[in-house]
Protein backbone atom coordinates (compact mmCIF):
# COMPACT_ATOMS: atom_id res chain seq x y z
CA UNK A 1 0.00 0.00 0.00
CA UNK A 2 1.33 3.63 -1.26
CA UNK A 3 1.02 6.47 1.61
CA UNK A 4 -0.29 9.62 -0.24
CA UNK A 5 1.91 12.37 -0.83
CA UNK A 6 2.71 14.65 1.86
CA UNK A 7 2.24 11.89 4.54
CA UNK A 8 4.66 11.40 7.56
CA UNK A 9 7.40 8.51 6.70
CA UNK A 10 8.81 5.96 9.32
CA UNK A 11 12.62 5.96 9.29
CA UNK A 12 12.19 2.20 7.95
CA UNK A 13 10.20 3.78 4.84
CA UNK A 14 12.63 6.56 4.13
CA UNK A 15 15.94 4.79 4.70
CA UNK A 16 14.19 1.76 1.89
CA UNK A 17 13.18 4.54 -0.88
CA UNK A 18 17.02 6.49 -0.45
CA UNK A 19 18.50 2.84 -0.58
CA UNK A 20 20.23 3.27 3.05
CA UNK A 21 20.48 1.70 6.39
CA UNK A 22 18.19 3.11 9.13
CA UNK A 23 21.69 4.02 10.81
CA UNK A 24 22.83 6.16 8.05
CA UNK A 25 19.92 8.22 8.85
CA UNK A 26 20.00 9.01 12.43
CA UNK A 27 23.89 9.96 11.91
CA UNK A 28 22.56 12.43 9.11
CA UNK A 29 20.61 13.73 12.78
CA UNK A 30 23.48 14.42 14.52
CA UNK A 31 25.24 16.12 11.61
CA UNK A 32 22.68 17.96 10.40
CA UNK A 33 20.96 20.03 12.99
CA UNK A 34 18.14 20.87 9.87
CA UNK A 35 16.89 17.73 10.13
CA UNK A 36 14.72 16.95 13.15
CA UNK A 37 11.96 14.34 12.54
CA UNK A 38 9.17 13.92 15.08
CA UNK A 39 10.22 11.57 17.44
CA UNK A 40 7.04 9.73 19.57
CA UNK A 41 6.97 7.28 22.09
CA UNK A 42 9.89 4.83 21.98
CA UNK A 43 11.63 7.26 20.41
CA UNK A 44 10.08 6.29 17.07
CA UNK A 45 11.04 8.78 14.33
CA UNK A 46 8.35 10.55 11.88
CA UNK A 47 9.84 12.40 8.75
CA UNK A 48 7.57 15.22 7.86
CA UNK A 49 7.47 16.33 4.10
CA UNK A 50 10.53 18.94 4.25
CA UNK A 51 12.70 16.29 6.66
CA UNK A 52 11.91 13.83 3.64
CA UNK A 53 12.72 16.49 0.82
CA UNK A 54 16.20 17.60 3.37
CA UNK A 55 16.96 13.68 3.54
CA UNK A 56 16.73 13.32 -0.22
CA UNK A 57 18.94 16.31 -1.22
CA UNK A 58 21.21 15.15 1.71
CA UNK A 59 21.84 11.88 0.19
CA UNK A 60 21.87 13.84 -3.26
CA UNK A 61 25.39 15.32 -2.05
CA UNK A 62 26.74 13.14 -0.17
CA UNK A 63 26.21 9.97 -2.52
CA UNK A 64 25.42 11.01 -6.27
CA UNK A 65 27.52 14.80 -6.08
CA UNK A 66 30.45 13.13 -4.18
CA UNK A 67 30.25 16.14 -1.10
CA UNK A 68 31.74 15.05 2.30
CA UNK A 69 29.29 16.02 5.39
CA UNK A 70 31.62 18.87 6.63
CA UNK A 71 31.24 20.07 2.70
CA UNK A 72 27.29 19.12 2.42
CA UNK A 73 27.08 20.63 6.03
CA UNK A 74 28.18 23.98 3.92
CA UNK A 75 26.51 23.49 0.92
CA UNK A 76 23.07 23.56 3.01
CA UNK A 77 23.95 26.61 5.11
CA UNK A 78 24.95 28.60 2.51
CA UNK A 79 22.19 28.19 0.05
CA UNK A 80 24.12 26.28 -2.67
CA UNK A 81 22.50 22.97 -1.26
CA UNK A 82 18.72 24.10 -1.21
CA UNK A 83 16.77 21.66 -2.82
CA UNK A 84 16.21 21.12 -6.33
CA UNK A 85 12.33 22.20 -7.19
CA UNK A 86 10.90 18.75 -8.15
CA UNK A 87 9.11 18.13 -11.44
CA UNK A 88 5.20 18.56 -11.27
CA UNK A 89 2.41 18.03 -12.91
CA UNK A 90 1.55 21.29 -13.45
CA UNK A 91 2.34 22.79 -17.51
CA UNK A 92 5.47 25.15 -17.74
CA UNK A 93 4.75 28.63 -17.18
CA UNK A 94 3.54 30.70 -20.88
CA UNK A 95 6.30 32.97 -21.82
CA UNK A 96 4.98 35.87 -23.07
CA UNK A 97 6.00 36.74 -26.92
CA UNK A 98 8.88 39.01 -27.61
CA UNK A 99 8.44 42.63 -28.41
CA UNK A 100 9.85 43.06 -32.63
CA UNK A 101 12.79 45.87 -31.56
CA UNK A 102 13.55 43.30 -28.09
CA UNK A 103 14.18 40.07 -30.65
CA UNK A 104 16.25 42.19 -33.26
CA UNK A 105 18.41 43.49 -29.95
CA UNK A 106 18.29 39.73 -29.38
CA UNK A 107 19.50 38.77 -32.78
CA UNK A 108 22.49 41.21 -32.85
CA UNK A 109 23.73 40.15 -29.55
CA UNK A 110 23.38 36.38 -29.94
CA UNK A 111 25.62 37.34 -33.35
CA UNK A 112 28.03 39.20 -31.40
CA UNK A 113 28.42 36.52 -29.18
CA UNK A 114 29.09 33.86 -31.97
CA UNK A 115 31.78 36.56 -33.61
CA UNK A 116 33.28 37.05 -30.13
CA UNK A 117 33.38 33.47 -29.74
CA UNK A 118 34.99 32.66 -33.19
CA UNK A 119 37.38 35.47 -32.11
CA UNK A 120 39.01 33.94 -28.89
CA UNK A 121 38.98 30.30 -30.73
CA UNK A 122 41.22 31.35 -33.69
Amino acid sequence: MEKAEGAFLTISELAGELGLPQHILRYWETRFPQLRPLQRSGNRRYYRPADVALARRIHQLLNVEGFTVKGAQKALVDGNGAAPVAPSSAPAPVVPPVPPQQADLLARLLAIRTDLAKAIGD
